[in-house]
């Protein structure tokens, strides 16, 4: 898409003013065919000059050959690389200072959907790195947060128009440090881990009463009972009932091997699930016990030594953790690294010995699993989403930069383009200063 855009630095954001008319506007998205690319498929191996085609913005067929309409676009990927879209599973992209509702220790309610700023540069910065899809959770003050909303990052679309169709939900926990910090500093419960343990388990024993009251309502009126009153709604208790109800997705910020066993255990206890560990430095040390759970994990690839839970961790973590039989996923957890998430996957060689495979796997589909959408997106294969990225040398290089980033099938980024190389969006990019991690302070 030939546009013309200019960039003016005003206050906190990023005026672009785009020439061509109508963008951004809904369109038929035509066949899209990328040929003689290298291509990673990350669940069945890599294709020399291979080819990739997208109709109705799902893959319809990877080989080396492929039977597309002659009205297809066809991009020729010669001396390129092909991946899925990179998939972020720990984000706060677009949250700015709203990541946090700091006020009690127990915030389930609270949706981050509402907080979701669809126009916020650290969303194109991700884009341009190749990230399709991000998960965009709750902040770590608290033992119990909110809501956590999956987007695709089809940025310059309107914020429903970014959302993840139909994706589960997931809820962000903390343990440890951050929520000790934020409430201890107030001299309030919790300011211990006994504290943040016992806030939890309270919190899910008054969930079990407001559960039964509600299924023994639900039960009386399906057998046409009339004379029955309507339980009180309340909307912390009804997301913690989801909880125990399978419906969703338990994400935990969690550093300590004794944390991840006690935490197993309170979800054990109570019923639940848990989907991930979040940060997950000391994962290495316990990894045989907490694979037997199919739990994974949603890791840095080398930080170290930035906070007290911290000063255990080592570069080797990952592919430890995954020879002991751990699914492990790389996140950024920051809006600077979540442009590099293909070089975070290529230190996976270096550290561990991780294949090629193994490590881009760390990245896509691995991901996708913990955000619950590994059957639409993570991998090119035929029926998924057509989330694609054309790089331009292998993506664990550190020279690698994505040329283009197709998402269902549809253009949203191309280096070759003049400007910031977006093909959709036409407006004004905001940046909050917030730099996009919710670990240190509390998230402030």
């Amino acid at each position: 898409m030939g546009k013309r855009m200019a960039g003016v630095a005003r206050g906190c954001g990023v005026v672009i003013v785009s020439v061509a008319a109508g963008v951004g506007a809904a369109q038929q998205v035509p066949d899209l065919v990328i040929r003689n690319a290298t291509v990673m498929t990350v669940t069945h191996g890599t294709i020399e000059h291979g080819s990739v085609w997208v109709h109705n913005g799902k893959i319809a067929g990877v080989g080396t050959t492929v039977n597309a309409p002659t009205g297809a676009v066809v991009v020729d990927g010669t001396g390129k690389y092909v991946t899925p879209g990179i998939v972020d599973p720990h984000s706060h992209s677009a949250l700015g200072n709203d990541v946090n509702e700091a006020t009690s220790p127990v915030t389930p309610s609270m949706m981050m959907i509402d907080a979701f700023d669809n126009s916020d540069k650290a969303l194109y910065q991700a884009l341009a790195g190749g990230v399709t899809t991000e998960l965009l959770l709750h902040g770590s003050a608290n033992m119990i947060g909110g809501q956590a909303v999956v987007i695709k990052n089809k940025f310059g679309l309107s914020r429903d128009g970014m959302l993840f169709p139909n994706a589960p939900r997931s809820i962000k926990f903390a343990s440890g440090e951050n929520p000790k910090r934020v409430y201890g500093g107030r001299n309030q419960l919790p300011s211990t881990r006994m504290g943040n343990f016992e806030v939890m388990r309270q919190a899910f024993e008054d969930a079990k009463v407001y559960r039964k009251e509600w299924d023994s309502y639900d039960a009386k009126v399906a057998q046409g009972a009339k004379d029955v009153t309507m339980p009180h709604r309340d909307l912390k208790l009804e997301a913690l009932a989801d909880v125990l109800r399978g419906k969703l997705l338990v994400q935990i910020h969690c550093y300590r091997a004794d944390e991840f066993l006690t935490e197993e255990a309170i979800a054990q206890e109570y019923g639940y699930k848990i989907r991930a560990f979040h940060h997950a430095l000391e994962m290495y040390k316990v990894g045989d016990k907490i694979a037997q759970d199919d739990t994974g994990i949603a890791t840095f690839a080398d930080w170290w030594g930035f906070k007290d839970e911290a000063w255990d961790a080592i570069p080797w973590n990952a592919v430890m953790s995954m020879r002991e039989g751990v699914r492990v996923a790389l996140k950024s957890d920051s809006n600077d690294s979540v442009r590099r998430l293909n070089q975070e996957a290529g230190k996976m060689v270096h550290y561990g010995g991780a294949t090629e495979e193994e490590a881009l796997r760390m990245v896509t589909l691995n991901p996708a699993w913990i955000i619950g959408v590994d059957d639409r997106i993570g991998s090119i294969d035929t029926g998924k989403d057509g989330d694609l990225v054309v790089w331009n040398m292998d993506p664990l290089s550190t020279y690698a930069r994505a040329e283009k980033v197709y998402i269902d099938g549809d253009l949203f980024f191309d280096s070759s383009l003049k400007g910031f190389g977006t093909t959709h969006f036409d407006g004004v990019m905001h940046s909050s200063g917030f730099g996009g991690s919710d670990d240190e302070e509390g998230g402030n």
